[in-house]
């Protein structure tokens, strides 16, 4: 009998773990921009999701059914597009984004519901489609040579340093938990180098055209300075003179071509090598 149960729970976490995820995303008439109420339900979703290992995901663009037909499939392709801007604009990978269709009007006869003002509204919407992959792929774990190694040996002018397992959230400038051990010991060993000036670079992940991403706590476009900004402050705090670190936000001017996450990096620029010292 328990064996039974035990196969039973397991069959029935298998198609948990298959099953896609759905968002809806409500829009007023004739409009495509996204109201602040739809905008921060959708950046809690992207919170649940952007954990997952997807295989896909899917947006649709839908209208009520007044208007044209051309006009109807292009209100709701701009719907649908502004939903895929959020997405970029929130450091989501866009690689996994396989569809963004204006389907057009969705009939009301559709929905069952006697008030025709609340179908119409409830029509007017983009449906988000995410499809996880299923056996979750194995993670992929990059160990190169770490920055606080590379930063207590010969350093030059011009040399690039990747602050190894400095990760940040999704979206926001703080550090993940796992981060903070690394960063302490950078520090450690900056504060005993006092011959090296730099500059630390902050990058984003998956934004369109080069921009910068938005900060969701701040809501500002400047993630990428913020989170150099936040080393900095770090760095400082902990001992090392101001005089010889600057910030900057390099936005996603220089995508690493792998996991999205690793695009959401800090990197220290050597500027000057005090060989006096």
């Amino acid at each position: 009998m328990q064996k039974w149960l035990l196969l039973g729970l397991l069959f029935s976490q298998i198609i948990l773990a298959q099953e896609e995820l759905k968002h809806e995303v409500f829009f007023k008439t004739d409009a495509f921009d996204v109201s602040e109420i739809e905008h921060g339900r959708l950046l809690f979703f992207l919170t649940e999701i952007e954990t997952l290992d997807i295989e896909k995901i899917s947006i649709y663009g839908f209208t009520d059914d007044r208007g044209s037909a051309l006009y109807n499939l292009a209100l709701s392709q701009n719907r649908a597009n502004s939903i895929k801007t959020i997405f970029s604009n929130n450091e989501f990978d866009e690689s996994v984004i396989t569809n963004v269709d204006g389907m057009g009007k969705i009939l009301i006869k559709l929905i069952k519901e006697e008030d025709i003002s609340k179908i119409r509204s409830l029509n007017r919407k983009v449906e988000i489609i995410v499809t996880p992959v299923f056996p979750p792929k194995p993670e992929v774990i990059i160990k190169p040579k770490t920055a606080s190694e590379t930063l207590a040996g010969d350093i030059k002018i011009g040399d690039y340093i990747l602050l190894d397992n400095i990760l940040f959230k999704t979206g926001y400038s703080y550090l993940l938990p796992e981060s903070v051990k690394t960063l302490e010991e950078i520090s450690k060993v900056l504060i005993k180098r006092k011959d090296i000036y730099f500059t630390i670079q902050g990058h984003v992940c998956c934004t369109q055209n080069s921009r910068d991403a938005n900060d969701r706590k701040t809501k500002k476009r400047n993630l990428s300075v913020a989170r150099a900004e936040y080393i900095y402050n770090y760095l400082a705090k902990k001992g090392v003179d101001k005089k010889r670190m600057k910030y900057v936000g390099m936005r996603r001017k220089f995508p690493l071509g792998g996991d999205a996450k690793y695009d959401r990096r800090v990197e220290i620029l050597v500027t000057y090598v005090n060989e006096s010292n």
